[in-house]
């Protein structure tokens, strides 16, 4: 099965959405504060990282090219990617409600 037309855009854009919201938390946050990091601080920053990362790989994904035109493989490992940066974006920002 052939996956929607624009599902591909839809999956960037939001991929993009939640990275400039993830910006916004950090800069938001503190993260450039003088002081010294503490370790929970350290954690919430890696997690936000993490989250970016994968992110940022989604359009990588949803746009390279399939094998056959049935070939739904990236599309799937792209929405996959999009979800578990989103929920390191979320939980990032949940942990540091709790630093």
């Amino acid at each position: 099965m052939q996956f929607p037309a624009g599902s591909v855009v839809a999956l960037s854009s939001a991929a993009a959405t939640m990275f400039s919201m993830g910006m916004l938390f950090l800069g938001y946050w503190g993260l450039h504060e003088p002081s010294p990091w503490r370790f929970g601080e350290r954690v919430v920053v890696v997690v936000a990282l993490a989250g970016f990362a994968c992110l940022a790989s989604v359009p990588f994904l949803a746009t390279s090219p399939m094998t056959t035109p049935e070939d739904e493989s990236r599309m799937r490992l792209a929405r996959r990617i999009f979800l578990c940066g989103a929920c390191a974006v979320w939980c990032a920002i949940v942990l540091s409600l709790v630093v």
